[in-house]
């Protein structure tokens, strides 16, 4: 075992957390001269942990921005445009309409397909975006008795960038799901006159009468969700990244326990049967670019179900209600998606044993984090985070007085005891 700096011989220590929380926050946008500055940091607290030079891996890697910043704000322009046209032509004809819809429709759907791997360029990332460089770095301790392909692997992961926006993180998946909700409301609205307009009466006329489900209802319905869904529109497009925020919840929080826990594992020795991974990504800010580009360099080493992510964004929010370790556990609209209820079992088990509140929650849309590259491929992967925070980050606001340290040492024991058990249950897991 290596000789450990003694400013680390303590477990889970919280005035070492917000040592490094401080240290941490200061803008560090990829691309930008502060996110180069936080990985030297990165580097050197590894050093003072204890491990090697040579176990620090520097990957650097370029990408556009387009997809995280220009994207959104030409779909909410075609969004707004389309629906402003789509009120016009409803007085006039309704199949032009629905022409329409299907003609935004293919075109989302071309725009879709470019998403898939936005970490490569493209045309447009290549056209209308603005490249950048950024760097992940990490360490990696092999397992203790398995070699090769035969170890499982465990990746321990959170983001080093920061950003700030004209909206805070809050306000702006609330934008996001007004536009989502309002605008599957306003399909069927279109769908009611479509059918209305035909001749076709899909509803029963007593329920209309009983509801008053008048055309003239329906049409000024259709103008009201028309005029919430383009304000929504406006306030995207005016959604602008900026290199202001300290980032201190988002996410020095998350780097701070990829510290702990690599400390600990550093110190007490190897696990018997996983790699562990300890990453602190790059650009996750600007399109999860950082983690998508580990993916792609490392997939070589990797084998569906024996590989676990552990990811951890925006822990804690000091002074606020459900200060609280959380985790992401399902998404979508309906049906509900689980997101890797496995991961979730453990966490909610090992927090029990712990004596430690943790809390699954749903979220509609507008999360977009590290594991997403994870879950592309089918690993198992999940996201820890409190989403009271959100309504703190992305802004100058986020600073190292929100961190609450306590919050993060309980993240760290439950992922503790979360790493020993995906450990001694190996062979229930990965021996199929």
């Amino acid at each position: 075992m290596k000789d450990i700096s003694l400013d680390y011989v303590d477990l889970f220590n919280e005035d070492r957390i917000d040592r490094f929380v401080s240290k941490f926050s200061f803008p560090r946008l990829a691309g930008t001269e502060g996110e180069k500055e936080a990985v030297e940091l990165v580097s050197e607290n590894f050093i003072k942990i204890g491990f090697d030079k040579n176990q620090i891996i520097k990957e650097k890697f370029e990408f556009s921005d387009f997809y995280s910043t220009t994207l959104i704000k030409i779909i909410a322009a075609i969004s707004l445009n389309a629906l402003l046209v789509f009120v016009l032509v409803m007085y006039l004809y309704y199949v032009y309409t629905f022409i329409i819809i299907g003609v935004m429709a293919v075109f989302i759907f071309l725009i879709g397909k470019s998403l898939k791997h936005p970490e490569k360029k493209g045309f447009w990332g290549e056209y209308f975006g603005k490249t950048r460089a950024a760097t992940n770095i990490f360490v990696k301790i092999p397992a203790k008795r398995l070699k090769g392909k035969e170890a499982g692997n465990i990746i321990v992961s959170a983001h080093l960038d920061s950003k700030s926006q004209s909206f805070k993180t809050y306000w702006r998946v609330l934008f996001y799901r007004i536009w989502l909700f309002c605008g599957l409301i306003l399909g069927a609205f279109y769908f009611y006159l479509l059918v209305e307009y035909i001749g076709f009466k899909i509803i029963n006329p007593v329920i209309v009468e009983i509801f008053n489900l008048e055309i003239n209802i329906v049409r000024l319905c259709v103008i009201l969700l028309t005029a919430i869904i383009s304000s929504s529109n406006i306030m995207l497009m005016f959604l602008n990244t900026h290199n202001k925020s300290p980032g201190a919840l988002d996410n020095a929080s998350g780097m701070a326990i990829v510290f702990e826990l690599s400390n600990y594992f550093n110190q007490r020795g190897q696990l018997d049967n996983f790699n562990l991974w300890f990453c602190q990504f790059s650009a996750e800010e600007l399109g999860t670019m950082g983690s998508r580009n580990f993916v792609n360099n490392h997939e070589s080493q990797f084998v569906k179900n024996k590989i676990f992510q552990i990811n951890f964004d925006m822990i804690s929010a000091a002074n606020r209600k459900k200060n609280q370790v959380e985790y992401l556990k399902s998404y979508g609209v309906l049906p509900r998606k689980k997101i890797s209820p496995l991961l979730s079992k453990y966490f909610e088990e090992a927090a029990k044993k712990e004596k430690i509140k943790i809390h699954g929650f749903h979220i509609s849309t507008g999360a977009h984090l590290d594991s997403v590259p994870f879950h592309l491929r089918g690993y198992d992967a999940i996201d820890i985070t409190t989403r009271a925070g959100a309504i703190l980050s992305h802004s100058k606001l986020d600073a190292p007085d929100k961190v609450d340290a306590r919050v993060l040492i309980n993240a760290c024991k439950i992922t503790l005891q979360v790493i020993g058990n995906l450990d001694k249950d190996y062979r229930t897991l990965c021996e199929i």
